[in-house]
């Protein structure tokens, strides 16, 4: 199992969206970068465990965890003309964009906010943390993983 961080803005899906769902099971699409892309794509797995951040809202930072329970595919707004995400360059041939499935584990009491995640010295090197890095598709090594959630739950 890895670890995983995906962000999202909670005013166009949150953790609230996802946990009112009957199954509480939703696609993690519209990702338009090309490394969070790979991410998706390559790397992320049935099983592993993300933590769900919330962006650019007033209060910033991780509000859950969810878990992948289908792996990465062609994500179909792209070859939607209605969608946002519509990409007129793909195809299905040739897709250039990816999805995964991710499911509900858990809300937090509280959000885990960003300003106490860097005030944590075992929290350096988490993509996060570091001037100008914008993922919003990043791994998080178990010892990271560790020290977060028991943040989050203390």
């Amino acid at each position: 199992m890895q670890y995983w961080l995906f962000k999202s803005e909670p005013d166009v899906f949150g953790i609230a969206h996802l946990a009112n769902r009957p199954d509480q099971t939703e696609p993690w699409d519209g990702v338009r970068n090309y490394q969070a892309r790979n991410f998706l794509r390559d790397e992320v797995g049935l099983g592993d465990r993300v933590f769900f951040y919330h962006s650019s809202c007033k209060t910033v930072g991780i509000a859950g965890v969810v878990e992948i329970v289908r792996a990465g595919y062609a994500d179909p707004s792209q070859f939607d003309p209605e969608s946002d995400y519509y990409d007129p360059k793909a195809s299905r041939e040739k897709p250039r964009w990816y999805s995964v499935d991710v499911k509900l584990v858990e809300c937090f009491d509280h959000i885990l906010t960003l300003k106490d995640i860097k005030a944590n010295p075992h929290i350096r090197e988490l993509g996060l943390v570091k001037k100008g890095h914008r993922l919003s598709v990043m791994p998080v090594t178990h010892d990271e993983w560790q020290v977060l959630y028991g943040m989050a739950k203390a």
